[in-house]
């Protein structure tokens, strides 16, 4: 008689968020290979290929790439904003000690990495770049710690989550401050209207998910209009759908259950794919030596875990912040080396810090690549021994 085969565990991975993460690094590669492909040009003209329509009013034509990272991410953002809030009113971030942490934790993995760069581009052609390492790719980060499923206490994905939307939220002030040529502050002005109106709606009790959506969809016309980064609208619009303490569904909850798989098995796979496609060229590696690559990976790989490190044991030691549920330093420091996983929102900084000059942004992106994937694997590792522990 045939030994019967017993798929339940393969059922339980295919279900569970870690095929999620496995789809994405399937992705990285895919994306690579083809950038390094003779299909290369013709992935890049289907990126650039313009969608959407335009009126004498309203512009909503755009390239793919800009449309799947202002408007499929301003989706992943609207899922993080979800989790935040939810564990905010009644989880992992409830507390004032809790929702503290990841606060600090990011401060401290902005300005460890910027100090970095800074002291080692000081004085150079180089140095506008301080920005570089400060980003954390959340999408990325997310993936690597979700592919250790059970390995991590869930609360630590939450403080890596909240801690990459602070730390989102800090590069986004840095962009608009410091490397943005013109901010538009009537359409600022238009979302926070739209953002005040939808926070009354919540007051007033109103819980049907359209009402939040619809108005939601506008908070994205206008901050993708006023020159700040449209994901935001994600968050901000996340904040507003009411929810509850009590274990009946919200309408956030809801939501929340609709999105994951949307998010997990095409919209990251999506934009991992779009957004690997670098191009190895000569001089790349030779890249890593200079000032510039030395700055990026140093301030990824040791500045993201060191300032997180250092500032959430100071701000837990002050009794200001007090620890995720079941974990311990080690954790704290393999989330800190998951922040150094700067990617996509490093690849804007760089492409805003040096325009049009070609070899300078050629070996920035190679620089956050190897700095990513080293702060990648280490952080994935470190988890690893931890749970193994």
């Amino acid at each position: 008689m045939a030994k019967m085969i017993n798929l339940k565990p393969f059922k339980e991975f295919i279900q569970s968020e870690s095929l999620g993460g496995v789809i994405l690094i399937i992705s990285v590669i895919v994306s690579l290979l083809i950038a390094n492909s003779s299909f290369a040009g013709a992935f890049e003209n289907l990126l650039s290929t313009q969608l959407g329509f335009q009126t004498g009013s309203v512009h909503l034509r755009y390239p793919a790439l800009q449309w799947i990272n202002d408007g499929l991410m301003a989706i992943f953002f609207l899922l993080v904003g979800l989790e935040i809030k939810r564990e905010l009113v009644e989880g992992e971030l409830s507390s004032f000690k809790k929702a503290a942490l990841p606060i600090f934790a990011a401060i401290g993995g902005v300005l460890a990495p910027a100090t970095i760069y800074f002291l080692v581009n000081k004085g150079t052609n180089t140095a506008a770049g301080w920005g570089i390492p400060m980003a954390t790719d959340i999408a990325f980060a997310i993936a690597i710690i979700t592919l250790l499923g059970k390995k991590v206490p869930a609360s630590l994905r939450i403080f890596l989550a909240a801690l990459a939307i602070v730390d989102d939220l800090m590069a986004i002030l840095v962009i608009a401050v410091f490397y943005s040529s013109e901010l538009h502050y009537n359409y600022l002005l238009y979302a926070g209207g739209v953002f005040a109106v939808l926070m009354a709606m919540n007051r007033a009790g109103v819980k049907h998910l359209a009402a939040y959506l619809i108005p939601g969809a506008f908070i994205w016309y206008f901050v993708h209009h006023s020159g700040v980064h449209a994901t935001i609208a994600g968050v901000l619009t996340a904040f507003a759908i009411p929810t509850t303490p009590d274990a009946q569904e919200s309408a956030l909850e809801k939501l929340e259950h609709i999105l994951v798989k949307p998010v997990n098995f095409l919209i990251m796979p999506v934009f991992a794919l779009a957004n690997t496609n670098i191009t190895f060229e000569a001089g790349m590696l030779e890249g890593l030596t200079t000032s510039l690559g030395v700055g990026i990976v140093l301030g990824l790989v040791i500045g993201k875990p060191l300032g997180i490190g250092i500032l959430s044991w100071l701000t837990v030691k002050l009794g200001i912040s007090s620890m995720p549920s079941q974990a311990g330093w080690a954790h704290i420091i393999g989330v800190g080396m998951l922040g150094g996983i700067g990617f996509t929102m490093s690849v804007f900084i760089a492409l805003l810090s040096f325009p049009g000059e070609h070899l300078i942004l050629s070996e920035a992106k190679f620089s956050i690549l190897t700095g990513s994937i080293l702060s990648g694997i280490l952080g994935y590792v470190m988890l690893s021994s931890v749970s193994k522990r």
